[in-house]
């Protein structure tokens, strides 16, 4: 929702990041195909395109969106399985603390570990 989009926008902000706010997946393609992210931050259930179909779109177009290390952010029970569907290493349940998203970012960012591509033959180089 647009009121968590906000906070975790000011989370990142706060440790430094420089954020662009997508209201729904669809927006999130659009605000990445004009300026490729360093990170994406997705919730698996956001409106118009969920967080797993927009890192799908991101690989599937190879608009240099397909290096993007992709992190979902869920409550939904099953957001493990979630992540290996998509292939990304980086997940977090909700609720979590400030100090929990700022160390996964700060992981997916270092490590850059894109989500599996279904043409690579190895994952995580830029």
């Amino acid at each position: 929702d647009s009121d968590w989009a906000e906070v975790l926008a000011d989370i990142m902000q706060a440790a430094g990041h420089e954020v662009r706010i997508g209201y729904n997946g669809q927006e999130g393609l659009e605000l990445a195909s004009q300026r490729t992210p360093e990170l994406a931050l997705l919730d698996v259930e956001m409106p118009v395109l969920g967080g797993p179909e927009m890192a799908y779109q991101m690989l599937l177009h190879d608009m240099g969106l397909e290096d993007v290390p992709v992190v979902l952010l869920s409550g939904v029970a099953n957001l493990r399985e979630v992540a290996a569907r998509v292939g990304t290493p980086y997940f977090l349940g909700k609720p979590y603390t400030y100090q929990q998203i700022i160390a996964l970012a700060a992981r997916a960012l270092a490590e850059r570990i894109a989500p599996a591509h279904p043409g690579r033959s190895s994952r995580g180089h830029r």
